[in-house]
């Protein structure tokens, strides 16, 4: 019985490992580099619900998203926000670690995931914030 077990709790975990993340999204109706961040996230093995809204600023309230950390959309993950253009592996990342608040990458910068435009990459940081609301830089992109 031993000898069955061991094989069926080893394949079990590996498809829960398999099992992409899901993550909430909430939008403009009219923001197109938006969908383009959240093929972003399927496209990094992400599960989406796309949420459509009219008032983000009040999203954002709710979320506990500072002004000035603010963009266009806004992300939920196991209760933790992410703002903004954030990539994938920082989202991943930051789930690794239970003391964030969340992340994000203030304003649209060219070059972040969803905002990608020819060849033109500006610089951006990705910004933690922790439970004690003092941000600090989590990533940064030259």
């Amino acid at each position: 019985m031993k000898k069955l077990l061991l094989p069926l709790l080893l394949a079990s975990g590996l498809a829960q490992a398999a099992d992409p993340l899901h993550i909430d999204v909430y939008r403009d109706p009219y923001c197109g580099c938006c969908t383009a961040w959240i093929d972003h996230l399927k496209d990094n093995g992400f599960s989406v619900a796309d949420h459509i809204r009219d008032d983000m600023r009040s999203v954002k309230q709710e979320l506990g998203v500072p002004g000035e950390l603010a963009s266009c959309h806004t992300g939920v993950i196991n209760g933790q926000f992410v703002e903004g253009h954030v990539p994938a592996t920082d989202i991943q990342r930051m789930l690794e670690q239970d003391n964030l608040l969340g992340i994000a990458v203030p304003g649209m910068p060219v070059g972040s995931p969803g905002m990608e435009i020819g060849n033109r990459v500006d610089a951006y940081d990705v910004i933690a914030l922790d439970r004690k609301k003092r941000a600090k830089v989590f990533a940064s992109y030259p």
